[in-house]
């Protein structure tokens, strides 16, 4: 589904990239829920480093200790009814980490030719 240019929301889910779920990685689960709900797209993101709560930095360079508990964006843009619909099963599933949403606008989004 193509979103129409407009207001819609901007949902970022943080999140490390070895939480599970009760049935897989917790990322793996965000994003199946995502599809299954209709969203038009979702992107994963891994940043190179970051650090959350406990305040100590996790990166690719620094080895095996700090490789771990490495973080994960999950950003998606909806209609502001379709997320509001959805926050409650992704509050449900996440166990650590964060969900922020903001108000934005679409501008344009199109599909390439062949796709």
């Amino acid at each position: 589904m193509l979103l129409a240019p407009g207001p819609a929301k901007k949902v970022t889910i943080h999140l490390n990239e070895d939480t599970s779920s009760q049935s897989d990685y917790l990322s793996h689960e965000i994003l199946s829920l995502l599809l299954r709900e209709g969203v038009a797209g979702a992107t994963l993101l891994r940043p190179e480093a970051g650090f959350g709560s406990h305040h100590r930095i996790h990166s690719q360079e620094g080895g095996a200790d700090t490789a771990q508990h490495m973080p994960l964006r999950i950003e998606f843009v909806d209609v502001a009814q379709n997320v509001e619909r959805l926050i409650p099963s992704l509050m449900e599933l996440l166990t650590d980490g964060m969900i922020e949403a903001h108000d934005t606008v679409i501008l344009k989004a199109a599909v390439g030719r062949g796709r």
